[in-house]
């Protein structure tokens, strides 16, 4: 075999770690039994993780690193592991959330202590009534993918809610959910007179695209070009309609983490976030709007709104501003009036003391 003879029968026999090592590297060498493989394999077919999977990292990520927090995200599976990250979110997601004090920074060379940041995790996300069966904070630690999504889903979906029931004015503190969001949305597209609707965000008819190009002209008509879109018939249609939506839903400046497949294949998560997204978008169209409105003049000592064409009861708020910006004339009027009754009896009082 062609090996070196620099041991004995008496090393074996005596045991000796080193020359047994040796001995036996050089049969390996000689001798190791493996062949070259000289198929060719891509780098496509070397990636193991799944598509759909790394679909939902990459949206997570960016709606992350989109909250403005401290810690910037590269690869949501390892960076949330210690904890540290997922607690910046919470804090951000819901102030006041997390304990500070009971926190590890980053970095930490204990692994109890990455369990420990991952423990308040998973016992802030049961206080926020997240769905955490069987789930434990060295679940994170591990790095379990599944579990993981799983997590940042109902978080990404908690953040969304809250920040419309912030600004639905006339939930007067109810919960907004993802039927609010589904009624809301077929609502708009009827008020304009078309029929499209769905029943859920797994509708199979929303891979066609048409359903939300027709919400996105809802919220604002003359956003969207109709010349430019098709019938969501084929493959090829679809994937022109659904890039479109987006390009769309950026232009308004909807916050967009999906991407046209997502569209296509009818992702209900997704989905969800892109008719959340455009429904925040209006309200907070219909807030400026009505905080940017001047206050009409009073006449005759009364104060009365025309508006140019009596709005239809909506979800979406517009009629509470309004209202209550009716509210907020009337009461400057008031007191405009008082001012003018009280100059006028001390002028009288003065004329009397005169005399």
């Amino acid at each position: 075999m062609d090996c070196k003879r620099y041991l004995k029968p008496e090393d074996i026999v005596e045991g000796s770690p080193n020359l047994n090592l040796a001995f036996v590297a050089q049969i390996f060498h000689q001798r190791n039994g493996l062949t070259t493989d000289s198929k060719k394999i891509s780098f496509a077919e070397m990636m193991t993780d799944d598509v759909q999977t790394s679909r939902e990292e990459r949206c997570f990520r960016l709606w992350i690193n989109s909250l403005g927090i401290v810690t910037y995200v590269n690869n949501v599976f390892e960076d949330v592991r210690n904890g540290w990250l997922l607690l910046e979110v919470l804090d951000k997601v819901s102030p006041g959330s997390v304990n500070w004090k009971q926190a590890s920074k980053p970095p930490i060379k204990m692994p109890f202590r990455k369990v420990e940041n991952c423990n308040q995790v998973i016992r802030i996300g049961r206080q926020m009534k997240f769905s955490l069966v069987n789930v434990a904070g060295n679940d994170f630690v591990q790095g379990n993918k599944k579990l993981i999504l799983a997590f940042l889903w109902q978080l990404m979906r908690y953040n969304m809610l809250q920040l419309l029931k912030n600004l639905r004015s006339h939930s007067q503190g109810k919960e907004i959910t993802d039927a609010d969001i589904l009624k809301w949305a077929n609502n708009k597209i009827k008020h304009t007179g078309r029929t499209s609707k769905i029943m859920n965000f797994k509708d199979q008819s929303l891979s066609s695209g048409i359903f939300f190009l027709e919400l996105l002209s809802a919220v604002e008509p003359r956003v969207v070009n109709w010349n430019l879109v098709t019938k969501g018939e084929s493959d090829e249609e679809k994937r022109l309609n659904a890039t479109y939506i987006i390009s769309v839903a950026r232009k308004l400046g909807c916050s967009i983490f999906l991407l046209p497949e997502d569209i296509m294949e009818v992702n209900q998560k997704m989905i969800l976030t892109l008719a959340a997204s455009i429904m925040y978008w209006s309200l907070q169209k219909a807030v400026e709007d009505g905080e940017s409105s001047p206050s009409p003049s009073p006449s005759n000592g009364t104060c009365t709104a025309t508006p140019d064409a009596s709005p239809a009861p909506s979800v979406s708020g517009e009629d509470e501003i309004s209202s209550l910006g009716g509210e907020v004339s009337n009461l400057n009027i008031d007191d405009a009036a008082s001012d003018t009754t009280v100059s006028s009896q001390l002028v009288n009082e003065e004329f009397t003391a005169v005399e």
